[in-house]
């Protein structure tokens, strides 16, 4: 079976690469995260958390290797291995007492494991892909915030303009004075769509990464079983049908 190890490399150098970017255009993106501290924080926090649930995806992996690998050695004391979690339902159906490598099982058994195998998995990446899209969610969100902020602080300017004065300089310095917040709900809107739609583009290639090695880990697990199984339907009083 494939090693996750090489799935870690790229996604911590993709991270890596990410930083680095970051860091070389620090001061426009503090600027951005600073229109509206409270609100990018969350977006950030949500993503940190997302990368921390793909990693984990993952690593998750490393376990159930192990179980195979002991598994496969013939040796007995199984018990003694953390019993696995995405394959527990393998680890249910052969036993302890199942001789390693010659265990038998039936076509509709087997097709069970696999499905109840794939279904656990399907529920890990369900909840990255549901931090994706609260990260677009998020960005959006902020976006009318800050355009409903914008609105209304430019309707309260609009209104609050006495045209009556003759002088034009003074009518113009509030109008300039007044527009500071618009500008500030507009840098909101901007900010928090950038962050929003940035860590959704990080998270989700992150995923794509996590995805495929849980599918090179599935797909290795099906030709291991399929290789050293002896697949049987019993009908008729217990006839083996190859």
């Amino acid at each position: 079976m494939s090693n996750p190890k090489h799935t870690l490399f790229w996604m911590t150098l993709f991270l890596g690469v990410v930083i680095i970017v970051g860091a070389l255009i620090h001061k426009p993106l503090i600027s951005a995260f600073m229109a509206n501290w409270v609100f990018n924080l969350l977006i950030l926090s949500v993503l940190i958390i997302g990368i921390g649930l793909t990693y984990r995806q993952v690593f998750v992996l490393f376990p159930e290797l192990k179980w195979i690998a002991q598994f496969r050695t013939g040796h007995t004391g199984l018990s003694v291995v953390q019993e696995p979690r995405l394959l527990k339902p393998l680890a249910r159906q052969l036993g302890e007492d199942t001789k390693r490598d010659r265990f038998t099982l039936s076509t509709l058994s087997l097709r069970t494991v696999l499905d109840g195998i794939h279904s656990r998995m399907d529920e890990q990446r369900e909840i990255t892909r549901y931090f994706i899209s609260l990260l677009v969610f998020l960005g959006l969100l902020g976006t009318f915030w800050g355009l409903l902020g914008t609105i209304n602080s430019v309707g309260q300017v609009i209104t609050g303009l006495d045209m009556s004065q003759q002088d034009f300089g003074t009518v113009f310095a509030e109008l300039q004075e007044g527009l500071l917040t618009p500008l500030e709900g507009m840098g909101t809107a901007f900010s928090s769509s950038l962050l929003g739609l940035g860590g959704s583009l990080i998270l989700g290639f992150l995923d794509i990464q996590a995805g495929h090695a849980q599918n090179r880990f599935y797909d290795g697990l099906e030709e291991w079983l399929t290789g050293v199984t002896n697949l049987v339907d019993r009908v008729d009083g217990g006839k083996d049908l190859s």
